[in-house]
């Protein structure tokens, strides 16, 4: 055996042995205890049409993530015009991005002026009119900021999602942007698919207020809410009689911190009755601002708010809890959970809403796995067969480079944890077609040398060198045509598209490299007279 023909087949056996390594974990579950500390350990993924699970399209509301800036900007605007003591009759919402000041007095317009031009130089003056009381003028955001606002919503939401996924515990979730507000939302193997869409659609804005303790809240039920103020109301589950009673609380609207001050929130046991809690604890900043809060409002209620639903509301009794408090609220330990990963992971920009809700059972999914596997293997006998057949030794050739070619595509399928779909394993089918047709090109190719009386080995060198363009051109479109579908296709069709690509690319590399080695072991090292095509 010459020099050059020993080196190519231990790089093929070394390219064989790799994909039984990447394969092992898929094939068998009774690996040796050392193995995940050394060699891959993950399987083959199976999408969402193998092994069930919960198919959603979720449509960001991106208008509400704009008329939060605005309501944003309408309280620090408040906040500024009352330090400065100037007077105004009300701020209200005006259209998306926009609101109206009303009522600024001619004697106050100057320093009006000087405010938005120091504080709110990014505001665009829309109107300006003189009203029964004074100016009146309507602000907004730029039609610029208006839209970047609009895609920074659907972008983080896209993240926050991930994060809140990743920390589930759903393994190769996908989760991609679709369209302009919508996102693709595909969670394989997922069982409780009512928890799953829950924690996905959950907001989670986290607000503390103060409880107004100063007014009567039998009053505000009855309709007269002191300005300032709001009803929200506090939950409270009995266990005993698995009912939910809602307390009703006078909260004041000023939002004293927001969720953005957390850096941590876990799930911790109560040790008087064992019940579950989350326990949260604040940034650096949050720490001071908490602090701060805490200081200006000792024997006060403090209202814990997420999504606008008070979750407790303790009473201060300190002014210093070193960045630490505990979120109580009868929970279950999957609901504290849950809230522990919204709050870690962030709230979502804008709510989101869902399009669309598909449920694949595991069942179906069982049976798309069998009747796929099948069809692969029904394809693959069938090819088989025919190759050997018609081309008799060389078709042999052709079958074991094909076999090699589907374990090839398995393995590197796990090596780059990409997930089979069942349009992937229709790709796999395909492959089983295509793989052989440039086996077919140069065995032809060598069948029309053989008959214009040259040698062999002559045959096969001329054989290949003249199908190698061919096969190159051909497999070529093959696998732009794969890019594409790639790069513009939603899920399923990219499943199909990973497939078939690399499908093309060990079927063009093995009909190639891999059968050129048996036919020169053949003719140089066996020393055939003839070759059986």
């Amino acid at each position: 055996m010459t020099k050059s023909l020993k080196w190519k087949f231990i790089l093929t056996a070394l390219l064989f042995v790799g994909a039984v390594i990447y394969l092992m974990p898929t094939f068998t579950k009774k690996l040796p205890d050392w193995w995940p500390g050394y060699l891959p350990k993950d399987q083959v993924h199976l999408g969402l049409d193998l092994q069930g699970g919960i198919h959603l399209i979720l449509e960001v509301e991106q208008d509400k993530a704009v008329d939060g800036a605005v309501e944003r900007l309408i309280m620090d605007m408040k906040e500024i015009l009352r330090k400065k003591d100037i007077f105004y009759d009300q701020i209200k919402k005006e259209g998306l991005g926009r609101f109206r000041v009303q009522g600024i007095s001619a004697s106050d317009r100057d320093r009006f002026d000087e405010i938005l031009s120091d504080q709110f130089a990014n505001l665009k003056l829309y109107s300006e009119k003189e009203g029964k009381r004074g100016v009146d003028c309507v602000l907004g955001l730029t039609d610029r900021e208006i839209h970047a606002i609009k895609e920074g919503a659907v972008q983080q939401a896209v993240e926050t999602i991930r994060n809140r996924i990743d920390q589930y515990g759903v393994s190769e979730p996908t989760i991609q942007r679709e369209s302009n507000n919508r996102i693709l939302v595909q969670l394989p193997g997922v069982k409780d698919p009512d928890r799953a869409i829950k924690l996905i659609g959950q907001t989670a804005v986290l607000e503390f207020k103060i409880v107004d303790d100063e007014h009567s809240l039998q009053a505000a039920l009855d309709g007269k809410v002191p300005p300032g103020s709001e009803i929200l109301y506090e939950r409270d589950y009995d266990p005993e009689t698995n009912r939910t009673k809602k307390i009703p609380l006078l909260i004041k609207k000023r939002t004293l911190m927001t969720g953005d001050a957390l850096s941590d929130a876990r799930v911790q046991f109560s040790r008087t009755y064992n019940q579950p809690h989350v326990a949260i604890r604040f940034s650096p900043r949050g720490t001071r601002l908490f602090d701060q809060i805490a200081a200006q409002n000792v024997n006060k209620r403090l209202a814990i708010i997420l999504d606008g639903n008070v979750y407790s509301a303790p009473v201060i009794r300190q002014a210093h809890y070193g960045g630490q408090a505990v979120i109580e609220g009868n929970f279950t330990p999957d609901e504290a959970r849950d809230l522990a990963i919204v709050l870690r992971a962030g709230s979502l920009p804008a709510p989101v809403k869902i399009a669309e809700k598909r449920q694949v059972g595991p069942s179906l999914g069982s049976d798309s796995i069998r009747e796929g596997l099948f069809s692969v293997v029904l394809g693959l006998v069938l090819v088989l067969a025919f190759m050997g057949i018609y081309y008799k030794v060389a078709g042999i050739i052709a079958d074991l480079s094909l076999v090699l070619n589907l374990f090839m595509v398995m393995a590197t399928l796990a090596a780059l944890k990409a997930t089979l779909t069942l349009p992937g394993i229709a790709g796999l089918v395909l492959t089983v077609g295509m793989a052989v047709d440039a086996n077919v090109i140069i065995f032809e190719r060598i069948r029309e040398e053989l008959r214009v009386g040259k040698t062999p080995r002559a045959a096969v060198d001329s054989g290949y060198k003249k199908a190698l363009l061919t096969i190159l051109d051909a497999n070529l479109t093959t696998m732009i045509a794969a890019l594409v579908l790639f790069q513009f296709g939603t899920g399923p069709v990219k499943g199909f598209a990973v497939t078939l690509s690399i499908g093309v690319f060990w079927s063009v590399l093995l009909a190639i490299y891999f059968t050129r080695e048996i036919f020169d072991y053949l003719i140089l090292v066996r020393r055939v007279k003839s070759v059986s095509v």
